[in-house]
């Protein structure tokens, strides 16, 4: 089927239509759906939040979650100057992908690092606060459609099991409580499904960023 989609095009225009139909996609249905379905990274942060929670581990540094865009923005200025992909060279996900095919190497440096980093320092510290990766999904996911909603909002009964399962917790606080619509409209929002999963009371499901219901 690609074959067909893509023969007789240059290898730049195959990639540019292949750009665009991944682009349409988490348009469609979340940016950061990325980060939550397909990240192999998502793995090490789970664990290591886990791994928090079970050894208590409590406190750490505090890092603004805005350093992630900064690191988008000084990626994307090192590629112009540079003529390069320069994220792609020490991208821990492009890492994994390019390891398990030449060899992990320094790549499993970066792997223990984000773990201890989350482990010890951040809950969830890579992802929300500095992976580049995730700002750039995150833009996308400011206008796509796919949302979870808190549609049976009234229900609700405080037990915070939502909050603590959430990898993006302060996203679900305006639909769960304040904003006229229930709908979880936060770019940050992974589209886990973690809250409809863990919730006894059905609060959760998910829905479009249109239904105000």
């Amino acid at each position: 089927m690609l074959q067909s989609l893509f023969a007789g095009q240059t290898l730049e225009t195959a990639a540019l239509t292949g750009a665009v139909i991944v682009l349409i996609f988490y348009l469609i249905v979340g940016g950061r759906v990325y980060c939550s379905w397909v990240c192999p990274i998502n793995i090490v942060t789970d664990v290591a939040a886990n791994l928090r929670e079970r050894l208590n581990i409590k406190g750490g540094t505090s890092i603004s979650r805005a350093t992630r865009y900064w690191l988008l923005g000084i990626s994307l200025i090192v590629a112009w100057l540079t003529g390069t992909i320069a994220w792609e060279l020490i991208n821990p996900v492009s890492m994994v992908y390019r390891g398990l095919i030449f060899g992990m190497g320094l790549a499993w440096g970066i792997i223990v690092a984000i773990f201890l980093f989350d482990l010890l320092m951040i809950k969830r510290g890579w992802c929300s606060h500095l992976c580049p990766v995730g700002a750039f999904y995150s833009l996308l996911g400011k206008y796509s459609r796919l949302r979870i909603s808190a549609s049976k909002r009234e229900q609700c009964d405080d037990c915070l099991d939502c909050f603590k399962v959430c990898p993006e917790p302060q996203v679900i606080k305006p639909a769960l409580k304040g904003q006229e619509s229930p709908v979880i409209l936060s770019p940050n929002c992974t589209n886990c499904g973690q809250c409809i999963d863990v919730c006894d009371r059905d609060v959760f499901n998910f829905s479009t960023r249109f239904n105000s219901n």
